[in-house]
């Protein structure tokens, strides 16, 4: 036999190899934050092996890959289709990948023969795009842009558009049986043509999307059609992580006979009677026979323990004083008595910034500093979230680009005014490991703690980097609308630390700003001071941030001294600049230590006790409008007919006062 003909031969094989398997649709754009989208595959004949085949997604920015998906252990269906895509897509995808993964475009995903770990994209840019065992590629985009440069690389000559009707958000791109592509709604797990045998597909519901530990509830299996010759037997499991088989009771195989549709299972939780904190339980659909299809698998069911752990102190929102005591070292502040000025704020500046003490941990770290730190007093198994002030379960840590319903780390002094930026390879080492910081290195500040809170993903988005105030403005933040601000001392007093803390930052009066590109040096200021100081003396230190401060040393080895002393900032920052400062000028808790205001929540009437002598009592909105005052000897009741809501009670006795946050109902 000649070489031309083996060649002609190898030749036809290899396309006959390489045509098995093509993409079939992709909806890349999908409703709100993207938890609809899949890739379908379709391969030339049924119950096709994709062993030695890898998914790969490429961004036209750099033409280089940003995701990639290893295809092995999957087997297209009885008519040859196999899709992959976010868990909420139905029926459920073979394979699941995370939420608003597939780039809206103009980008190709394309299949290739090997693996994904051929494919670098964990640090872009990421494997630039190539020919090499290419299978089959898509051009897409939701525009009139095109991904010339990637359709260049890989030979693609037709580039299809999602929005070709504009309906981008509910259709899809779809593969025709002559290999062209068209727009129209998803039918993600079927032909697009709807041709092909019947799939006989299996529903699953719970009661519930959430339970508690000791409740009992049955999981109910639906067909879509009778089931036929025999009956249909399931396994699945609920195991998840720390969510074991030791955590329910109730069996874990289920029928459907000959001719029915339906069944259900009992399942109950145990209350294991030990605080394990919150955990999710996962159904998964084990392997079905021919001709059935999960229609959902592969669903998460929070878990929430029935034995969490409290504090005994309040929330920001209903805060309580004097029952966190500081963690102080003796002598930690000594050296600042009879300072005033720039010495006064250089002397706090050694002993916070202390090269030799002070500890650097990485930004990976403060996951687990927060998780303590910004604990909800009322359910420990929660973090409490500053500005939109509300609880947040520590299982909704942020792990993914989907920020709804989830919380994740902001920076109150912001990363693009500070200069901050994390470190390439940066994990999660504990508290044992360090690298030593000083004041000249502001970079340092992406991982200071101090002024790290949990937050809210979508509001931590919302807040961007805009300065702190109460001007209406759109580079002014002053909180979401309707909540108590009870989160505006905290911030006053985080900035007050990262502007002695590192050289390069400073709060300063009005409002900057500074919206740079990330090319452009920060200028490492923020404002607005004046409202800061305000802020220090309105919303007063609490013992929820007191023992954050408490907590934050154990790991850094320095303290937020206006947490310790909020007088501070105004002989640094304020009217007593240039005042020698004594610790015995705090007045914050000398009176505190001997004031009380009840009840909290009040409605009608409020107390205040505890003191001699003569005294004033104001009550202010949140907003700093008084709208009630009484001097008084020693101890009043006052009436009430206020508006329900949080105010300012402001407390006189001679020359100390202080001001506590109530709630009337």
């Amino acid at each position: 036999m000649s070489k031309k003909i083996l060649t002609l031969i190898f030749l036809l094989l290899g396309i006959s190899i390489y045509s098995q398997i093509v993409i079939n649709e992709i909806d890349a754009d999908t409703p709100g934050t993207d938890q609809l989208e899949f890739v379908e595959l379709k391969s030339a004949t049924p119950n096709f092996s994709l062993d030695g085949y890898v998914l790969v997604f490429y961004n036209e920015t750099n033409t280089s890959c940003y995701y990639a998906f290893d295809l092995d252990g999957y087997t297209t269906d009885i008519n040859g289709i196999a899709h992959f895509g976010n868990s909420l897509v139905s029926p459920t995808p073979i394979g699941l990948f995370p939420n608003n993964k597939i780039q809206n475009g103009p980008d190709i995903v394309a299949i290739y023969l090997g693996n994904e770990s051929d494919f670098q994209f964990a640090v872009q840019p990421g494997t630039i795009a190539t020919t090499s065992n290419l299978i089959d590629a898509l051009a897409y985009n939701n525009t009139t842009s095109v991904p010339t440069n990637l359709m260049s690389i890989l030979g693609v000559t037709v580039c299809s558009n999602e929005n070709a009707n504009g309906l981008k958000d509910s259709h899809s791109i779809q593969r025709k049986n002559d290999g062209t592509y068209e727009v129209k709604l998803p039918t993600p797990g079927l032909n697009n043509d709807g041709s092909g045998i019947p799939i006989n597909y299996i529903t699953v519901s719970f009661s519930q999307t959430s339970f508690n530990e000791g409740d009992s509830f049955n999981i109910t299996f639906t067909t879509s059609q009778p089931v036929q010759n025999e009956n249909l037997i399931m396994n699945f499991t609920l195991a998840n992580g720390n969510f074991t088989n030791l955590d329910f009771s109730g069996g874990l195989t289920v029928m459907i006979p000959v001719g029915q549709t339906t069944t259900q299972n009992g399942i109950i939780i145990a209350n294991d009677g030990i605080d394990e904190g919150d955990e999710e339980m996962k159904f998964v659909l084990q392997s079905l026979p021919v001709g059935y299809v999960s229609y959902n698998n592969n669903t998460i069911y929070r878990v929430y323990d029935a034995n969490f752990a409290t504090d005994p102190w309040g929330t920001p929102l209903n805060p309580t004083y004097n029952i966190v005591t500081p963690t102080i070292p003796l002598g930690y502040y000594d050296s600042l008595e009879g300072l005033s000025g720039v010495a006064l704020k250089q002397e706090l500046q050694n002993i916070i910034a202390n090269p030799g003490v002070v500890r650097l941990h990485s930004y990976a770290d403060i996951w687990e500093i927060l998780r303590s730190s910004d604990r909800n007093p009322n359910n420990n198994n929660q973090v409490w979230c500053i500005y939109t002030e509300q609880p947040f379960s520590k299982l909704d840590q942020q792990n993914t680009s989907s920020i709804v319903g989830k919380w994740n780390r902001e920076h109150i002094f912001c990363q693009s005014r500070g200069g901050f930026d994390v470190a390439n390879g940066d994990t999660a080492d504990g508290i044992n490991v360090w690298l030593p910081t000083s004041a000249a290195t502001t970079i340092d500040g992406v991982s200071d703690a101090h002024h790290i809170r949990a937050v809210s993903g979508q509001e931590n988005s919302s807040r961007n980097n805009k300065n702190y105030g109460t001007v209406a403005s759109s580079t002014v933040y002053n909180g979401p609308s309707g909540t108590q601000g009870s989160w505006r001392g905290d911030v006053a007093r985080a900035l007050f630390y990262m502007a002695v803390r590192f050289d390069g930052l400073h709060v300063v009066n009005g409002d900057p700003s500074e919206y740079l590109p990330s090319t452009t040096t920060a200028s490492g200021n923020i404002g607005d001071l004046a409202t800061l100081l305000t802020w220090n003396t309105s919303d007063t230190r609490d013992d929820f941030e007191m023992n954050r401060n408490n907590y934050i040393y154990t790991w850094q080895m320095n303290r937020n001294p206006f947490v310790d002393y909020p007088n501070l900032a105004d002989y640094i920052f304020g009217a007593n600049f240039g005042q020698q400062w004594f610790s015995t000028l705090s007045t914050q808790n000398p009176i505190e230590n001997r004031v009380a205001v009840y009840p909290n929540p009040a409605s009608d009437y409020l107390i205040v006790s505890g003191l001699e002598g003569s005294s004033k009592v104001e009550i202010y909105t949140i907003t700093g409008q008084l709208v009630q005052t009484e001097n008084f000897d020693n101890e009043i009741q006052l009436n009430l007919d206020l508006h329900a809501g949080m105010y300012l009670v402001k407390v006189t006795n001679g020359t100390e006062s202080t001001t506590k946050k109530i709630i009337i109902k």
